[in-house]
């Protein structure tokens, strides 16, 4: 019988994209508490300086890299360097992603464009930096981030929902492929509205208004921080492969 109260997160390798504010940053927190070690991946110095600085002054082990996850040759360096510090990368926790809201008849192609790169390609960009060390070694767990967006289509967000569904898609495949063929973990988590500063960001009016309606009782990024050390705190023969997560009073 597996132990429950083992912990699995002690001294591995743990790459965290988009990690300089909101889940990506509490996700780092959370994991360097567990003792793993963490690989900061952003692309703003100041606040990737700030959270290192605040990893290590709690006992945690940590360093950043600045990153730009839509360039593929900067996420592969971004793999060297990891292994470089601390060894072997086991977990990728690939979260860096933008939500941009707008209408269609906005036709907000400059956004769309912004989404593809970073939700999409920045995720596949990761995922074959960390895949031939995995499989050579027949290990290691592959987070992606997803969204309930993933699962619904909600309004004003009909390009970063598809995003999302493109998420969903790719995740399931690893989990057919490289997970049953080569002992790779692979996990999704799906949050629901989280407090990250999100909604301020939109700049069409109306959109923004139907995200900040939105972000109304939305819940701390903590909450995904502990979904995910649940997910990657699991025994080599465990996956977690589907977790759903949203402020109770949201409907869906």
């Amino acid at each position: 019988m597996a132990d429950i109260a083992a912990n699995h997160l002690q001294g591995r390798v743990s790459v965290i994209t988009g990690a300089s504010s909101g889940i990506g940053a509490a996700t780092a927190r959370a994991l360097a508490t567990r003792g793993a070690h963490v690989v900061l991946a952003a692309r703003n110095v100041d606040k990737l300086d700030d959270l290192v600085t605040g990893i290590r002054e709690a006992g945690g082990t940590a360093t950043a890299r600045i990153t730009d996850v839509t360039r593929p040759d900067d996420v592969e360096g971004l793999i060297d360097f990891a292994q470089a510090e601390f060894g072997p990368v086991d977990h990728l926790v690939n979260n860096a992603g933008l939500m941009l809201f707008s209408q269609w008849a906005d036709r907000a192609a400059d956004d769309w464009n912004k989404m593809i790169d970073t939700n999409i390609r920045g995720y596949l960009h990761a995922i074959s930096a960390v895949l031939p060390g995995m499989i050579a070694r027949r290990s290691g767990h592959i987070l992606n981030m997803s969204s309930v967006a993933g699962i619904r289509v909600g309004g004003s967000s009909g390009v970063y929902s598809a995003t999302k569904f493109f998420i969903r898609g790719i995740t399931d495949s690893l989990r057919q492929e490289v997970g049953t063929a080569h002992g790779i973990q692979i996990s999704m988590i799906s949050p629901g509205v989280i407090d990250t500063g999100w909604a301020d960001k939109v700049t069409n009016d109306d959109a923004r208004r139907t995200a900040q309606d939105l972000n109304e009782g939305a819940i701390h990024p903590d909450g995904v921080a502990d979904a995910v050390v649940y997910a990657l705190d699991q025994p080599a023969d465990v996956t977690v492969n589907d977790l759903v997560i949203h402020p109770t009073r949201q409907q869906w």
